[in-house]
């Protein structure tokens, strides 16, 4: 059987007030393309399909003209909710939605039921769990309320209760922070971490299927695997290589998996330069010069305007900074801003390193987290 893992498609997400809908509508005709081509039998969508809990009208268009053309196709539809959605607002239809092959789960309600498949090998169990908090668990279990203290807690409460026959083939669709994953800055971060899970949980899956992570990559194993956003949302992905995962599942144990790369309508590059040399025909006319861009001019003065010249070239300019003696000289100021954005576990870390020069233990840190998460709680 194969099956495609997509994740975290942010349908209606803006960055530096660009919107991306339409390269968004581009890059999911790929996804339509890819599954003709491919002769796939289910696409996965790990979550945060929108970018707000209250998506743009545009965003809700997309998805519905997206689910609705792989409905046609009598291709399974497997959808998770994520951080970034309303599983109010994701679970409409939900019912109905089912008898057309689209399956979604957009609130832990205390089960994980498996949705049965069937192939040459035999049976195929896909269970869907959407992003969960421990109040999430807490709720749905309060005669447990008392040991489900983190995420790492709560998520050990849910798989215990998944009916998993191990004989089987079973595939797992989840949007958490796994620990150990490559984050970037177009991501949410928690204050100190703690929002972490152990890839030891999910260990008993033949696959899982993550999002959450914008990069894409495996953790612990091969088949525990997040398939990254299918467009770049910040500079700091600049070097990614956005795509989608093909998974084929054979027999118990055979799981051969492709990652697949998407064409974006438009890249997203940095550029550095004085004014003269980026807008010099000879630096850019073997360069898309409607990309997404991010350039720093490293001019002595400001140049008059330079935001508007510069986007007569390159009309997709999306940040535009001075990297000079000027701007050095504010470094001291720069750094204060960037302890600031840390959070109080890495700043923590950072201090016991300087005074006991040696790194916490492990311990240290899971008490220090709990603390940190405590007082953060009381403060919200």
């Amino acid at each position: 059987m194969k099956l495609l893992h997509l994740a975290d498609l942010h349908l209606g997400k803006r960055v530096y007030e660009f919107s991306m809908i339409e390269d968004q509508k581009y890059i999911l005709q790929q996804v339509l393309d890819i599954m003709d081509k491919e002769g796939i039998d289910g696409i996965i969508i790990a979550g945060d399909v929108y970018d707000k809990m209250v998506p743009s009208i545009e965003a809700v268009q997309l998805l519905d003209d997206f689910l609705s053309r792989i409905s046609e196709k009598g291709i399974e539809i497997f959808l998770v909710s994520g951080n970034h959605d309303s599983a109010e607002r994701l679970s409409f239809g939900a019912k109905i939605f089912s008898r057309n092959k689209i399956h979604l789960a957009t609130g832990y309600q205390g089960k994980v039921e498996p949705i049965l498949l069937e192939d040459a090998y035999g049976p195929i169990s896909i269970y869907l769990l959407p992003f969960i908090k421990p109040a999430y668990v807490k709720h749905a279990f309060p005669e447990r309320a008392e040991e489900i203290i983190s995420y790492q807690d709560a998520m050990q409460v849910v798989v215990e209760q998944i009916p998993l026959d191990k004989t089987q083939r079973n595939v797992l669709v989840a949007h958490q922070f796994v620990t150990g994953a490559s984050r970037c800055e177009s991501e949410e971060i928690s204050v100190g971490g703690v929002d972490n899970v152990d890839a030891s949980l999910f260990m008993d899956f033949d696959y899982v299927a993550l999002g959450h992570i914008h990069g894409p990559q495996w953790i612990g194993k091969e088949t525990i695997r997040y398939a990254g956003t299918p467009l770049k949302y910040s500079f700091s992905e600049c070097g990614h290589h956005k795509s989608v995962t093909l998974l084929e599942l054979r027999e118990k144990g055979n799981v051969d998996i492709r990652q697949i790369p998407f064409v974006p309508l438009h890249d997203m590059r940095k550029i550095k330069g004085t004014y003269e040399e980026v807008t010099a025909r000879s630096f850019y006319e073997n360069m898309d010069t409607k990309d997404y861009v991010h350039i720093t001019l490293t001019d002595e003065e400001d140049i008059f305007d330079a935001l508007g010249k510069l986007r007569v070239i390159y009309p997709n300019l999306m940040k535009l900074e001075y990297d000079n003696c000027r701007t050095r000289s504010k470094q001291e100021i720069t750094a204060i801003e960037e302890a600031e954005q840390k959070s109080p576990l890495a700043m923590a870390k950072e201090l016991f390193l300087l005074q006991n020069n040696k790194p916490m233990s492990e311990e240290q840190e899971i008490l220090l987290a709990d603390y940190i998460k405590k007082v953060w709680e009381v403060k919200a």
